[in-house]
């Protein structure tokens, strides 16, 4: 048996305003605080720990740091709209009119967004 094989990771996503960030992770996209302490904020994601935690002067990455495995991408695309989150497209990647890109030659559909620090975010269905 490896040494971390059984262990269960535990999502870290960085954020120097921790305040907006928590109203985005809660509010927008519907995750429960499950704890926070003087450094993050911890949500439930989908039986995942996900530590919001506070870094003074993080600048987010070009790439996606988190991704959620969904039913529908499509559905969920046009909630994440409605819900004022537009997904990022990409030039030459050949996503649709709603930013979702179809892996070649599978039913498996990503779609790409930020949080309000710039983090990227996945989804992916099938």
């Amino acid at each position: 048996m490896g040494i971390l094989e059984t262990a269960k990771p535990i999502a870290i996503v960085c954020t120097p305003q921790p305040e907006r960030a928590t109203a985005f992770y809660r509010d927008t996209l519907g995750l429960r605080i499950t704890g926070r302490d003087d450094y993050a904020v911890v949500f439930d994601a989908g039986g995942i720990a996900l530590r919001l935690s506070t870094v003074p002067g993080f600048v987010a990455g070009p790439h996606p740091v988190l991704g959620f495995h969904v039913p529908d991408a499509k559905a969920t695309v046009v909630a994440l709209r409605d819900a004022g989150v537009d997904c990022l497209i990409y030039d030459g990647m050949g996503q649709d009119e709603l930013g979702i890109w179809t892996a070649p030659g599978t039913n498996v559909h990503v779609a790409f967004f930020a949080d309000p620090d710039g983090n990227v975010l996945s989804l992916t269905d099938g």
